[in-house]
């Protein structure tokens, strides 16, 4: 039996508890696995366009709160050693997990950036952003003005949930480097597929993540199979 549409995301099970043979294939889910090997059952998402390409799915505020704590707890623990000052998180569901990183550094706030325009906001603190869950719909990115005064000389973090084309993460950036800012480290809960290496090739090495998935294809049983290193 598949699993409900609202199963997913919802345990982290022991290691081995589902296959992972790449020659055999996944019907349903595709076990993401942490560090320690225990596994994380997401669902398998058919990307628009020819039907035959699909990739493994993580919304973070769909999880249960032990998910969420445990993935918080995994990138926290990666991004220790960098040191970071400051948590920047990207919205949307960045923020969610932003928040969690930030408490378990020791940090007393982290700063969010934002896609509802308020008022005070200023067009040169903006940037236009991109993702691949939402095509077709244009978003800008903006700095709170009042959270400069947080970021300014400080060892910067930026945390989303997933990176997977980095055309999100890559409009993040530009926006800090109109106000100087160069992150330490990039952090985020799943890495998916390998797009994102061209996109922030030259990041690549400051990127910290505890899970990765590919992308996927499909078999000609109806399963689906990793097309890609991750």
């Amino acid at each position: 039996m598949p699993p409900s549409p609202h199963d997913f995301w919802q345990a982290f099970v022991p290691p081995g508890t589902y296959e992972t043979d790449p020659n055999a294939g996944h019907e349903h889910g595709f076990p993401a696995t942490l560090s320690d090997g225990r596994q994380l059952l997401l669902p398998i998402r058919v990307l628009p366009g020819d039907g035959q390409h699909a990739v493994a799915s993580l919304i973070v505020n769909q999880a249960s709160f032990a998910v969420e704590d445990g993935l918080a707890k995994a990138l926290a623990e990666l991004l220790a050693p960098y040191a970071p000052e400051v948590i920047i998180g990207v919205p949307t569901l960045g923020l969610l997990l932003a928040s969690n990183v930030a408490r378990r550094l020791g940090h007393a706030r982290m700063v969010p950036l934002g896609t509802s325009r308020k008022f005070w906001y200023q067009q040169n603190l903006s940037e236009p952003m991109s993702s691949i869950t939402s095509p077709g719909q244009a978003k800008t990115l903006f700095l709170d003005p009042r959270m400069l005064p947080l970021i300014k000389g400080k060892r910067v973090a930026v945390v989303d949930d997933v990176v997977s084309s980095g055309e999100s993460m890559l409009a993040t950036l530009r926006l800090l480097e109109k106000v100087g800012i160069t992150p330490a480290v990039i952090g985020c809960a799943m890495l998916q597929g390998s797009a994102w290496r061209d996109t922030l090739a030259v990041w690549e090495d400051r990127i910290v993540s505890p899970l990765s998935t590919p992308l996927l294809v499909r078999m000609p049983n109806g399963r689906w199979q990793a097309v890609d290193p991750y």
